[in-house]
């Protein structure tokens, strides 16, 4: 099989029309499409790029374990950094190997301070490989500002805004014009570089030019509280010292710490960051990407395998570079021994569950095979996920306001007796319910019997609040009581809410209603 072709792919400043023709072309064509975020899982490159983008193609979010210099690697900051890099290079060899090819999307310009460099040095070697330039964040800035950078004979310097105070004031007092990137945290050192140089009067503040967010000052009046990572600091060509003219908008190029790496073989060599396997329990919220954390989102977007109930697994847009495993939702711990087996051969595995994993969910069931003496080596992290009860209490108001208790009515891992002792004692202590899986195709009783041993306790006019499919298709949500509960209205997607005895259903003055508990309990 032919290998695929390697794009590094500029975007310029951040104006979507500034992207160039070639680069349009080759982002539409792109079997995969690669990107760089922080960890919120937001991308500036993907935002700019989206114009451009067709249904169906395959998105890899390189998304930067850290942002700041600290960290526990054992390499520190760098080696925490290389490891990245190499990851990333990894899977994107995966598609190349497989002759997909792949668009590195880079703010500014791929080779001026880009993230894609770092892929660049990695594979081009291995690969072939074109990178398309881009519109410079410098460009981008002088253009906004309406002043020229260089006349005739001058000297353009451009400096990072990560370098030592004193070599930014001497690289200043000896050159024409200047841009200084990278400001966000280095913004006051820089002010006061320019200030020892003599400068500061001529330099310019530009943030996200060419954006609708742009914001262009004189750098002496700039707030250092206010200033992002993203924005730069021009003095422009000394021989025309007009003023800028009008605002257009911005976003800047991309910038990350230059580092070092080698990718040895035939292709690229190792898996992510040379260590082992691991697995990792990811909750996918109640339904959809809007519900998944950025911290899950970046597991799953950095594993090799995934595993799971099929249905769930269906709700993980479709990498051809990774394995997927269905299984029946009856088969837990044989899921959880195929995951621990899978890492355990070096593999990163996530293992997802709806809502959140530690909520009758996969791990519980995964930490309990991980704990045989054969899996005893294998890592295990558990990443929280939005619950069930949290997705439908946001959605009627604020049930859970005050104590509450979470229950399962399924009795296929425990005997209803236990179900019926434990639904009765949340009934006599007061405690608003979550109840989780209240019936199924084969269990169609239970919810009447949870509302009849309810009403032994609790006022028939008790709120009752009914999610079905809460976040997903044909969701509904239904505001009822105990009393006039329907049993025939509950199924296996439905999560139940019973108030306490201070639970109430409030009428607003817009016409719809609220329920909530109140956080203060009556004397």
């Amino acid at each position: 099989m032919q290998a695929g072709r390697l794009w590094g792919v500029g975007l310029g400043p951040g104006d979507p029309e500034l992207v160039t023709v070639k680069a349009a072309r080759l982002i539409g064509e792109a079997d995969v499409i690669a990107f760089h975020s922080a960890r919120h899982g937001r991308s500036i490159a993907r935002s700019v790029a989206a114009p451009y983008l067709r249904d169906g193609q395959i998105e890899e979010a390189l998304i930067y374990p850290l942002t700041v210099e600290t960290t526990d690697h054992p390499g520190g900051y760098q080696g925490a950094i290389d490891d990245f890099y190499a990851d990333c290079a990894l899977r994107l060899a995966a598609h190349l190997d497989a002759g997909r090819d792949v668009v590195v999307l880079c703010e500014g310009d791929p080779l001026f301070y880009g993230s894609y460099m770092h892929m660049h040095k990695r594979l081009a070697h291995h690969y072939v490989t074109e990178v398309v330039p881009g519109v410079t964040s410098v460009s981008g800035a002088a253009a906004v500002l309406g002043r020229p950078l260089v006349e005739r004979d001058e000297i353009l310097t451009v400096l990072p805004g990560t370098l030592p105070a004193e070599v930014i004031a001497e690289r200043l007092a000896t050159t024409d014009s200047a841009a200084i990137l990278k400001l966000g945290r280095t913004f006051t050192k820089v002010r006061d570089a320019l200030a020892e140089a003599g400068r500061l009067d001529e330099a310019w503040y530009v943030e996200r030019a060419t954006t609708g967010a742009q914001r262009l000052a004189p750098l002496a009046e700039v707030d250092p509280g206010s200033v992002p990572y993203f924005s730069l600091a021009l003095i422009p060509s000394p021989v025309n010292a007009a003023s800028p003219g009008p605002a257009a908008r911005e976003t800047p190029a991309a910038a990350v710490p230059e580092v070092t790496g080698e990718v040895t073989g035939g292709a690229v060599d190792g898996t992510a960051g040379g260590g082992p396997g691991e697995v990792v329990v990811v909750g996918l919220g109640p339904a959809g990407r809007p519900w998944l954390t950025p911290e899950a989102q970046e597991a799953l977007a950095a594993a090799d395998e995934l595993v799971g109930y099929g249905p769930y697994l269906d709700r993980v847009p479709p990498n051809p570079r990774q394995r997927r495993h269905p299984t029946d939702n009856r088969v837990e711990a044989e899921r959880a021994a195929h995951a621990l087996e899978l890492a355990a051969g070096g593999s990163r595995v996530a293992v997802v569950s709806s809502g959140d994993p530690g909520v009758f969910a996969m791990a519980s069931a995964v930490l309990e095979v991980a704990c045989e003496p054969r899996f005893a080596d294998v890592p295990v992290r558990v990443l929280p996920g939005l619950t069930a009860a949290h997705a439908v209490a946001s959605r009627a108001g604020a049930p859970l306001g005050h104590d509450y208790c979470v229950l399962s009515l399924s009795d296929l891992l425990k005997p209803w007796e236990v179900v019926a002792g434990r639904i009765s004692a949340a009934a006599r202590a007061d405690l608003v319910l979550a109840i989780y899986n209240p019936a199924s195709r084969s269990r169609t009783w239970q919810v009447a019997a949870a509302r009849d041993l309810l009403l032994e306790h609790r006022a028939p006019q008790t709120p009752v609040v009914v999610g079905r499919n809460v976040g997903g298709t044909g969701e509904s949500m239904t505001v009822t009581t105990l009393g006039e509960l329907d049993p025939a209205a509950v199924d296996m997607r439905c999560l139940l809410l019973v108030g306490s005895s201070t639970t109430r259903i409030a009428e607003r003055g817009d016409g719809g209603r609220v329920v909530f508990t109140p956080r203060r309990y009556p004397a």
